[in-house]
């Protein structure tokens, strides 16, 4: 029973890990990294500043996590080399600056 009890707890102290995807990621580090690898992809892609590609309709964001790996899709198509901790930052700039997801 003992061990059981222990399994419990360590999950609960887990969630909060879960409540951020990219847990305490700089969003000013993920801006830079962003204006250095994306903007010029999302230009050619949908014009002006590329800012359409997170707002237009039927994006299929949904979540913190989809953010995230779509981030780290983008970084591997273009490779940009970034780390996860990088991939982590633009997720978090993206969400502050576009998306908005609270969960």
């Amino acid at each position: 029973m003992k061990p059981i009890a222990v399994l419990l707890a360590s999950s609960l102290m887990a969630l909060p890990a879960f409540a951020e995807p990219w847990g305490n990621a700089d969003p000013k580090a993920g801006k830079e990294h962003h204006e250095k690898a994306c903007v010029a992809c999302h230009v050619r892609l949908y014009g002006g500043d590329g800012s359409k590609m997170y707002t237009r309709d039927g994006r299929l964001l949904m979540t913190k996590l989809d953010v995230l790996q779509r981030v780290a899709t983008c970084n591997s198509q273009v490779r940009a080399g970034w780390f996860p901790e990088e991939e982590a930052e633009v997720a978090a700039y993206l969400n502050q600056q576009y998306y908005h997801f609270k969960e």
